[in-house]
């Protein structure tokens, strides 16, 4: 499949608020609906040889890792019971 230069499709600016979706693996919603595979789970918080706790907060993180995968159908925003994902398309917002 070749790049259409006259009609790109722009990859979205999103963003993931850590002060609102501090306990990630509580939840996972964002991460078992996206259809396209856009999130990745992290791990922020490392202890040799101790399993980090699921429930400790800020010891993970979701990040939009593939963002130009997302074809825009806006299940995570709608699915985020934090309110903490957005996805920007050019000039407008989803909340």
């Amino acid at each position: 499949m070749a790049f259409n230069w006259e009609d790109p499709r722009p990859i979205p600016k999103m963003t993931v608020d850590n002060q609102k979706c501090n306990v990630p693996l509580t939840c996972k919603k964002c991460l078992e609906l996206c259809p396209q595979a856009v999130f990745a789970l992290i791990t922020l918080k490392y202890v040799k040889y101790v399993e980090t706790n699921i429930n400790e907060p800020y010891a993970y993180a979701v990040r939009p890792m593939h963002r130009d995968k997302c074809t825009g159908c806006m299940e995570c925003v709608n699915a985020c019971p934090r309110d903490a994902i957005t996805v920007q398309f050019g000039e407008g917002e989803v909340k």
